[in-house]
């Protein structure tokens, strides 16, 4: 009676808590004048935006004229500024005009001015949602510029991005090849060449001077200068902040990334590619020749997320083009797509590191179960993909249960001996080291270990977290609806609320709430064995009271960071959560039979006690030497 009373009073503590909570918050909301000026500010944001977007456009304008093809003066004038790149300047190419090369997978546009892309689009997706209308564009309004800077012999330094190229466009085959010149003469110049396959998202990116010993100064490397703004592409603006950073290769196939943050800079060596990767979407530089040197910055745009809507992070990478006998020649490539595991590892290039599957174990078992399983399960059945998501949880668990099995029968075992090992504490209650021998004794005779129960859980646990590292990197989710939820990448609301709530959000999502309720009648379940199977020891905590706590912070915590998590990772959580209740019924009332149990351990005892493990025979030393040490004490 007095378990029940502790837990009725537990209950009705939280729920008077909880009340509170939700009482305060409502006091809280902002008011009328508040969100009116809440309001005002985001306006006034929108405005600043677009003033500084005109302004960016504004000074794409070459601040010099091209010059009139015979006007020897206005070229001698251009010369004073651009140097051997005047030719430039002279060509029908000196205009602000624009390329377009385009597959079934992506546009581009490349602009003469710079002779870098300014535009990528990927035809196949959407922003945001399936159903909004506007297509993904990763380059957009001036939001990544590529840019060399040219130190020539006359100790000038010129920005390429500020120059004026000559495109020209041709095919092979099916493949489109586009050549921006920069040119200095009618045979000199330094050439960006870009080649879009069909079908591809990878588009060969090729720099080489020819020609330029005289004009550019060979005694240190050009600086080539990528930076990208990244555009928000997804609903949660949390959740792409939190995967979008810079990862790279070096070193041979060493990879890393760069923190998040502000300001935050890595500086790796021979490295082999760069990739700006947001949360679905990634853009790839790679070079053939391993840049010797690098320096990598990032940025995170978003310090409110109210109101930092639009952009995400800054990121930027300065590396260095080396000359080999004065001219420079690097055969890279740009990869513009979904960060998508089989799409980048199908390029045979390592790209797919940069998708987070976690490390060691964690991602030996993304790698080779999960991504495997999912895959066939998404696309050979063609079944919705929250069928899919529910169908790999089932073989998951089943897969499993074995595991469950010889957990629950060791604490079915360790229930059995609780009213012995209660005896022995009680007749050795003055003597702690006493206790502890002649408990490990009743173990080894009975043939029970009492680490059984904790091994399997243990070796469950890798498979938990592979999944918090699968589930969110999922590519196939993104937009794809099931029940009531639009998008199993992001969060399924079902609730807006009028105010935000630190770390849960202003929505409530409703798979969530299920995987809540279904870990807490879980963890009912279990906890009154568990805590009959492990009598309290002493000098130890109390983990009958701790496992009540457990009881309702787990679902809290299920509540609170799984809210803005995507709705396939709760589902998951709640499917495999109902199964393993499911599983630990059956066993608990139909395999199991505490009365065999009972027996055999009473067999057991009869026969000669097994041979200790080696670490139990250590064990037991340590305890002999300790109660010998004791003594020794008293008797001084």
């Amino acid at each position: 009676m007095e378990e029940k009373k502790f837990d009725l009073n537990s209950i009705i503590g939280f729920v008077l808590i909880f009340g509170i909570l939700m009482w305060i918050m409502y006091q809280n909301q902002p008011s009328d004048k508040e969100i009116a000026a809440e309001k005002a500010k985001k306006e006034l944001v929108a405005k600043q935006e677009a003033q500084a977007k005109t302004s960016a456009t504004k000074t794409t304008v070459l601040p010099v004229t091209a010059a009139v093809p015979g006007d020897t003066l206005q070229l001698a004038k251009l010369q004073k500024t651009l140097g051997g790149f005047a030719y430039s300047a002279t060509l029908p190419s000196a205009k602000e005009a624009f390329t377009t090369i385009e597959n079934e997978k992506i546009k581009l546009v490349i602009a003469n001015k710079g002779g870098y892309i300014a535009e990528a689009t990927l035809k196949g997706f959407k922003k945001f949602s399936a159903n909004s209308g506007q297509l993904v564009q990763l380059i957009k309004d001036n939001n990544s510029h590529l840019n060399i800077q040219l130190q020539t012999t006359d100790n000038r330094t010129l920005n390429s991005k500020d120059l004026f190229f000559e495109p020209t466009l041709t095919k092979n085959g099916a493949d489109q090849i586009l050549t921006m010149r920069l040119k200095a003469g009618a045979n000199e110049f330094l050439e960006y060449k870009y080649v879009l396959k069909a079908n591809d998202y990878l588009v060969g990116f090729d720099i080489r001077s020819q020609g330029l010993n005289k004009v550019l100064n060979s005694a240190k490397p050009l600086d080539l200068v990528w930076d990208l703004r990244t555009y928000r592409s997804e609903k949660s603006v949390s959740i792409e902040k939190r995967f979008a950073e810079i990862q790279y290769e070096y070193e041979d196939e060493k990879y890393s990334y760069v923190n998040h943050g502000e300001g935050k800079e890595e500086t790796p060596e021979k490295v082999t590619y760069v990739a700006f990767k947001q949360h679905f979407f990634t853009t790839i530089l790679s070079t053939e020749k391993p840049f010797e040197t690098s320096k990598l910055q990032s940025d995170d745009l978003v310090k409110d997320e109210e109101i930092d809507t639009t952009f995400i992070k800054q990121f930027k990478a300065t590396v260095p083009l080396a000359f080999s006998n004065g001219e420079v020649d690097y055969k890279m490539s740009l990869y513009f797509g979904p960060s998508d595991y089989k799409v980048l590892k199908s390029y045979d290039k390592n790209f797919e590191k940069i998708i987070p599957l976690g490390w060691g174990i964690f991602g030996w078992i993304n790698k080779w179960i999960f991504i495997p399983l999912f895959g066939f399960l998404s696309s050979t059945i063609g079944l919705s993909l929250g069928i899919a998501i529910i169908i790999f949880t089932i073989i998951i668990k089943i897969a499993m249960s074995p595991i469950t099995y010889k957990s629950f029968l060791s604490q079915a075992k360790m229930k059995v001996l609780r009213p012995e090992i209660t005896e022995l504490g009680e007749k050795y209650k003055k003597d702690p080291m006493k206790k502890q021998q002649e408990t490990m004794k009743l173990y080894n005779k009975a043939g029970v270990n009492p680490m059984a129960g904790c091994i399997p859980a243990l070796i469950q646990l890798p498979f938990m977290y592979a999944s918090f590292q699968f589930f969110p990197s999922a590519f196939e989710l993104r937009q794809k609806s099931f029940l009531w939820a639009d998008d199993l990448s992001s969060f399924d609301a079902v609730v807006n609320l009028p105010f935000n709530i630190p770390v849960y959000g202003n929505h409530i999502s409703l798979f969530p709430i299920l995987a809540a309720i279904a870990i807490f009648f879980y963890m009912k379940m279990t906890s009154g064995d568990q805590q009959m199977a492990a009598p309290q020891q002493e000098g130890m905590p109390d983990m009958a009271k701790m496992m009540k706590i457990m009881i309702y912070i787990s679902p809290l915590m299920m509540l609170l960071f799984f809210n803005n998590y995507g709705a396939g990772l709760s589902l998951y959580n709640f499917i495999s959560n109902l199964i393993t209740i499911g599983i630990m019924f059956a066993i608990k009332n139909y395999i199991v039979d505490n009365d065999k149990i009972h027996a055999q351990i009473q067999e057991n005892k009869l026969r000669e006690p097994k041979k200790q493990s080696k670490f139990q025979q250590r064990l037991q030393e340590v305890m002999e030497q300790q109660e010998a040490a004791k003594k020794q004490d008293k008797k001084k």
